[in-house]
């Protein structure tokens, strides 16, 4: 089960940083990425991590705002989102990727994920 939150409302120029608790075990765990869906558009990759070794991949849209960390022990990820932009507006979803490293980016190669948390960016 996966949990996340943090979402809100912040101006652009703004910081925000989602977190995804996840119970269970971790074992068969590969990666842990985020998806969002802005209103009208379809899903789109967003960052994810490999849970063991904890190198991370990003769409060019955030790269270098965007950073997705994890804690381990909390079996948490977090994504930190800085120098938000209105086009970051979406639905916010973690979600987990069981087994091995292909289809980091593709949706359907997730097997679990969160409920969604709203990330509203003003201008």
């Amino acid at each position: 089960q996966l949990q996340a939150s943090g979402g809100g409302l912040v101006q652009a120029g703004g910081s925000l940083r989602l977190s995804c608790a996840a119970s269970g075990r971790t074992f068969s765990r590969y990666a842990m990425g985020w998806f969002r869906q802005a209103p009208g558009k379809e899903r789109e990759f967003v960052a994810t991590i490999i849970w063991r070794g904890g190198s991370s991949l990003y769409a060019d849209s955030v790269k270098g705002r965007f950073t997705v960390s994890r804690d381990n022990a909390k079996n948490t990820v977090y994504l930190q989102m800085n120098s938000l932009k209105p086009e970051d507006t979406a639905v916010y979803y973690c979600a987990e990727k069981l087994g091995y490293g292909t289809g980091l980016y593709v949706e359907s190669e997730y097997h679990y994920w969160g409920q969604g948390t709203l990330v509203t960016v003003s201008s």
